[in-house]
């Protein structure tokens, strides 16, 4: 196109691209100049003519100048599958590439390959493992990556693979290539950048089951902005149905670290989760305080069941909740729950003690006692005494007031605190209090300790003397004969009281010498006015003649105290030296110097002995003061005379005296004794009563004196005390036995049962703890008895302190003990009725030691159905184990009972059982090896048809099946693989059907297996019995080794050779066709196979044509050979034309003009046509041949042969061919012009029509001569 502008200027010259190659090829006849320019500028046009050069050259065998045709076309218009799939066809070469290939290659070289071309060429190559030639081909752009190339990729290298898919920009694969190769972190990155959104939830789900933390991390990924990806609810349902409760934790404590209240119900999930599985977990969640806004009363309630009842107080609001979870204190930290207490109305708080103290008294006590020390402003202290009140605890009260009695000047505060000491028998506290106190009623406390009848009335006394209470003090204890707690008040409390004292007692007409006795011991330490003024205030001064006489004793020591000048040396050397020992011993006693006894009592004194003779007969006789025997007895100890001190000791001691029960001095003798003369220890044991028993006894140990100690527990009925002498110092467990009998008391018996038990005699123990009735041995009792096997005694010892403590461990030991006794009925009896026996545990150890109609009973009590079913398994019954066994649904149980069963040939209920075994893959080996090592090989076939109809029947169950098949009963297992062929493991059934020679199983198996190859291979090797004609066909296409075509050919050839038509024509598309020729031409089988030859003749191969072209001139098929020469031309025309030029029939010599006509030997096919007298087919061949010469010599040759007919024919036939001139020189010649005449008048027209039209066109350009010259002129 050439465009001018208006003013004759040219702008732009162009060629119109869609015509330009036509215009070339069509107008100026260069077809070769059209294709130049066409592949030089990929124009559109040549179409045809590149077709046309590239079937030509693939026709040929020419294939790679074929190959370089159709990558230089241009639009890539033989770029085609068409085009693909005739180079697939042909066979490679030995030694050389194949065509395909070849073709492939030039595309490379020359550009990109688009993505049909990709596909296929990277077929072959992934199928050969070389991978690194396409990443070659990647990084050098070589390939049109698709969604299937990658598809291909994949299933070699994902992460090629994926390569592919991000040059294709198919983003669903491309972000599940990224999660199965574990490039998580990428996923989210590229949907972004390119905008897509996949269903984020499915692959989550897809991460999870490769990996649970790689599928965290992405989870956590995806809600990493303020607007998450995907719901976040969902997202956590992915993690529970993978049970994955620790990812899920970490992945909700990362969402909801901003604690909104829109996620209150997915806190309210995290903790729910984590309660259920993780409780731990649950309470550090809690305890960080991270979030608010979840369901509290609900995690409540799930706080409780998992037992964080901590958290679950926290929690409650409701206060029936909380008295219902505060009651369990063992779960709770003391402290927390003290201070739990802070947070509680008064009521509330009020209301949780009384139920814990409903609850467990014993348990609850402590902790109630410091909430009530702590809080008792808030609470009320009243509120809370009458709280302890209420349930009768004065432990808990005298706690609690003991927290606060100090502190509380509260008269009732401390009346309560007296009073609960008193009720807990803490006398020590309700002195201190009666002797500290200030805020008490002191008659309202008076009146309580009266009637409380304490053991101890020091308390009393106390409060009498401090508030003067004294004459209702010795009224009471007068009138309780309580005498000696007046003598304890008027020596220990206060002996100033004396004169009020001998008044009260004078009220209620006490002895005369009982009052004498008190003043006595007094010793005047009170007011003598006061002691008068009582005595004659009741008139009773002529009862003891005057006042006076009482103060006589008293006065004289006032007087000895009053005139010490009196006193000293020169009295006792006076005494000495005129023998007045006893008045000397006299005046040392009542002197009462410790100096004055050290100086006389000093070995050197020669008086000694009569000194001490006259104190020890005369004076201590006489005196009645206690403080002068005290003096007199340590100036003795001081002096270190044991003997001598001895003597003194019975004098006072044993003769009556007035010391004779004094405690101290018995204690002193006898301990005396134990130190100077042992073998007057047993008889001073026994002739004195009042002196410190236990402590003397514990002294006599010490020194060896095991029968005196003995002696003192025995006398004062310390009984527990005595045969432990016997048993751990003495050693005679016969004498402690005779001991136990005759005190029998439980706790004598108790300690004689822990020796007996020591020393290995476990009846006779086992024996003293029941007498004792006493189980607090119980676990030392079973050890010793399950050693030596005393299990009756054992149950009789069981039973009794079951009575007494209902303790788990008793309970769990005599159900044992009963099993090991065979009391069946008894055990089943018990363990019926209500126990905190661990009867699982016994029952597990009746199973190990064999006792299996005691686990029976047992397992059958708890529900253990899986140990029930072994124990009946051992018991022989099968029946009862399976039924036990479907109740426990555990795979360990099915297996040992049905294998139990199996052993006792019980194999309908060992199929049953085995229908529940085979479902699980992973036991079916076992089982199968089970049956087979005991040569049970038909009900194990029965078992596993019969599990073939099960809903959880798997690949495994069918495998061995066919296996079983394959070994017992070949005839079942084709029709076995027909079935469920798609259900097994083909490899492993490959390997029994080839062990057991099954061809047709094994061939059939190799089919659906697609292992092509091999199934034909084993068809050749056994046809009788592999071969079927049909199968065969199908599978022989399908094969991968080209060389398994011609063995197939070879096989039929043998084997079949009426059927190997139908096997070449299924094989022609795969064949190489000249090879195949060949062979057969080899093996002279070339007329076997013609239909073949006929078949494949479209291919156009020359070798196939040849041998179809003998074929027909063998038959002298001439209408054949004549057919398949004008279709096919690749064959040697030249060599075919010299035979059939030779051939005895003129039909296919007639070929053979026709041949050399097809070659353009023009000639010799006129030549052999006028020799047989074809004159039909010489005027056509000479006429086709566009040669003058030939022509009219075929003319000349007529008018020779004087055929006038055919020489008008010629003139016709070769018009164009002829000179006019000639024609007429020679029908004037040979006198023809008749026969001339039509020729001529053609001529004539056709001459005349010429010089019209030249004459038309001068005129026609004279008229534009001259318009031109006008338009010049003008």
């Amino acid at each position: 196109l050439i465009i001018f502008f208006f003013l004759l200027q040219v702008l732009s010259v162009c060629v119109e691209e869609d015509n330009i190659v036509n215009y070339a090829t069509n107008v100026l006849q260069n077809a070769d100049l059209g294709l130049r320019m066409a592949i030089r500028s990929n124009l559109t046009g040549a179409e045809e003519l590149f077709a046309r050069k590239f079937n030509t050259l693939f026709a040929q065998g020419n294939y790679s100048e074929a190959a370089k045709v159709a990558a230089s076309a241009p639009k890539g218009i033989l770029r085609t599958a068409d085009t693909i799939r005739k180079f697939q066809t042909v066979p490679a070469q030995p030694g050389q590439a194949s065509p395909l290939l070849q073709y492939f290659g030039i595309l490379l070289d020359q550009g990109q390959l688009n993505k049909l071309e990709s596909l296929e060429l990277c077929r072959p190559v992934l199928q050969q493992g070389r991978k690194q030639l396409l990443e070659k081909w990647l990084k050098e752009d070589k390939l049109e990556c698709s969604e299937e190339l990658g598809d291909l990729v994949k299933a070699v290298d994902p992460t090629l693979a994926l390569s592919v898919y991000l040059r294709a920009s198919v983003p669903n694969k491309v972000i599940q290539c990224f999660a199965e190769t574990g490039q998580f972190q990428k996923i989210v990155l590229y949907a972004k950048k390119v905008g897509y959104t996949p269903d984020w939830i499915f692959l989550l789900r897809s991460v999870m089951r490769i990996s649970p933390d790689q599928g965290l991390q992405f989870a956590q990924m995806l809600v990493q902005d303020e607007e998450p990806l995907a719901n976040i609810n969902q997202i956590v349902d992915v993690f529970m149905e993978n049970s994955l409760i620790q990812q899920c934790t970490s992945f909700l404590l990362d969402a909801l670290k901003n604690n909104r209240p829109a996620e209150g119900h997915l806190q309210t999930r995290l903790l729910e989760m984590n309660l259920i599985h993780a409780p731990q977990v649950a309470d550090a969640i809690l305890g960080n305080q991270m979030f608010t806004h979840y369901d509290r009363a609900h995690i409540a309630q799930l706080c409780e069941k998992a037992g964080l009842l901590q958290r679950a107080l926290e929690h409650y609001t409701d206060p029936y909740d909380v008295k219902r979870a505060v009651v369990h204190t063992h779960l709770l930290n003391p402290e927390w729950l003290v201070n739990f207490f802070g947070s509680l109305s008064v009521e509330d708080s009020v209301e949780c003690l009384r139920a814990m103290l409903s609850a467990n008294i014993r348990q609850n006590l402590q902790l109630c006692v410091q909430v009530a020390s702590k809080y008792h402003e808030q609470l009320g202290t009243q509120t809370l005494v009458e709280l302890f009140e209420s349930f009768k605890s004065y432990e808990g009260l005298f706690y609690f007031l003991g927290s606060i009695v100090n502190f509380s000047q509260d008269p009732d505060v401390h009346f309560k605190y007296i009073q609960a000491a008193c009720k807990t028998g803490q006398i020590k506290e309700v002195e201190r209090i009666c002797r500290e106190s200030n805020c008490y009623n002191p008659e309202r406390v008076k009146n309580f300790l009266k009637e409380a009848k304490l053991t101890d009335q020091l308390p009393l006394i106390i409060v009498c003397d401090r508030f003067d209470f004294v004459h209702d003090l010795v009224l009471y204890l007068y009138r309780n004969n309580l005498q000696k707690y007046i003598e304890i008040y008027v020596q220990k409390v206060n002996p100033s009281r004396i004169p009020a004292v001998v008044g009260g007692l004078l009220d209620v007409d006490c002895s005369e010498d009982v009052i004498k006795n008190l003043i006595m011991v007094v010793h005047g330490q009170f007011s003598t006015d006061e002691l008068v003024a009582e005595v004659e205030k009741r008139n009773r001064s002529e009862k003891f003649g005057d006042a006076g006489d009482l103060l006589v004793p008293a006065g004289g020591i006032i007087c000895l105290r009053l005139r010490p000048r009196y006193l000293g040396g020169p009295p006792v050397r006076v005494c000495n030296e005129n023998s007045l020992f006893k008045s000397e011993a006299r005046y040392l006693v009542r002197r009462k110097d410790a100096d004055l006894w050290a100086s006389v009592l000093e070995e050197n004194n020669p008086f000694r002995r009569q000194l001490i003779d006259q104190v020890v007969q005369t004076a201590l006789s006489e005196t009645q003061d206690p403080e002068e025997v005290s003096v007199t007895v340590k100036a003795f100890m001081t002096a270190d005379l044991p003997n001598e001190l001895i003597e003194l000791l019975e004098k006072i001691v044993l003769d009556n005296s007035v010391f004779s029960e004094h405690r101290n001095l018995q204690n002193l003798l006898i301990l005396t004794a134990i130190k100077a003369d042992r073998t007057r220890v047993m008889e001073y044991i026994n002739r004195l009563d009042n002196y410190d028993a236990p402590d003397i006894a514990n002294i006599a140990i010490s020194n060896q004196l095991f029968e005196e100690a003995f002696a003192i527990f025995r006398k004062f009925d310390v009984n527990t005390s005595a045969i432990q002498v016997l048993i751990e110092h003495i050693g005679n467990l016969d004498r402690a036995y005779e001991f136990a009998e005759r005190c029998n008391e439980p706790a004598v018996w108790s300690q004689l049962g822990r020796a007996q038990l020591q020393k290995d005699l476990v009846k006779e123990a086992i024996d003293s703890y029941i007498k004792a009735d006493d189980p607090s041995a119980y676990m030392e009792v079973v050890q010793a008895a399950s050693k030596n096997g005393n299990w009756e005694d054992l149950v009789k010892f069981l039973q009794m302190a079951r009575k007494k403590a209902r303790e788990s461990y008793v309970e769990t030991e005599l159900i044992f003990a009963l099993a090991k006794t065979n009391r069946l009925s008894e055990l089943e009896e018990f363990v019926s009725s209500p126990n905190n026996a661990h009867i699982q545990q016994v029952g597990d150890r009746c199973y190990e030691e064999g006792m299996y109609d005691a686990a029976k009973l047992l397992y059958n009590n708890v529900s253990n159905f899986a140990r029930l079913a072994s124990t009946l398994v051992h018991l022989g019954e099968y029946q009862a184990a399976v039924d036990s066994a479907r109740k426990a649904n555990s795979t360990r149980t099915w297996k040992e009972v049905c294998f139990a069963c199996v052993d006792g040939t019980e194999f309908r209920l060992a199929q049953m059982c085995g229908l529940h075994i085979v479902i699980h893959a992973d036991e079916l080996e076992e089982l199968i090896s089970y049956y087979q090592d005991r040569g049970y090989f038909e009900e194990l076939i029965a078992l596993l048809e019969a599990a073939l109809g099960l809903e959880r029947a798997h690949m495994g169950m069918f495998t061995e099946l066919a296996i079983l098949y394959s070994k017992f009963k070949p005839q079942k297992m084709r029709e076995h693989l027909e079935l469920f062929w798609s259900r097994v493991n083909i490899p492993k059934v490959l390997r029994a059907a080839e062990q057991a020679h099954l061809w047709g199983e094994l061939v059939f198996l190799y089919d659906k297996y697609e292992e092509y190859d091999n199934a034909i291979l084993t068809m050749m090797s056994h046809p009788i019995t592999a071969w079927k004609e049909v199968q065969f066909k199908d599978i022989v296409t399908k094969v991968a080794n080209v060389e398994l075509y011609y063995k197939a050919v070879q096989f039929y050839l043998e084997y079949k050779p009426l059927l190997i038509n139908d096997l070449l024509l299924v094989l022609s598309p795969r064949l190489d066709h000249t090879r195949t020729v060949n062979y057969f031409s080899k093996m002279n089988q070339l007329p076997l196979v013609k239909p073949y030859l006929r078949s494949v003749q479209n291919h156009n191969n020359k070798s196939v044509n040849e041998a179809l072209n003998n074929l027909l001139t063998e038959e002298e098929d001439y209408q054949g050979l004549r057919a398949s020469i004008d279709a096919y031309d690749n064959f040697d025309n030249i060599s075919l034309a010299q035979r059939l030029e030779k051939h005895e029939l003129i039909e296919f010599r007639r070929i053979a003009a026709y041949l050399y006509k097809g070659n353009n030997r023009w000639k010799q096919s006129v030549e052999l046509c006028k020799k047989d007298r074809l004159y039909k087919d010489a005027m056509l061949y000479a006429a086709e041949s566009k040669d003058i010469e030939l022509a009219e010599k075929l003319l000349q040759w007529f008018l020779e042969e004087g055929k006038c007919e055919c020489f008008a024919a010629t003139l016709f036939t070769c018009y164009d061919l002829l000179h006019p001139d000639i024609v007429l020189e020679l029908a004037w010649r040979h006198n023809i012009m008749d026969f001339a005449m039509p020729y001529f008048i053609q001529v004539m027209r056709e001459y005349l029509s010429k010089v019209c039209i030249i004459y038309t066109m001068i005129c026609s350009l004279t008229n534009k001569i001259i318009a031109l010259e006008t338009v010049h002129e003008i």
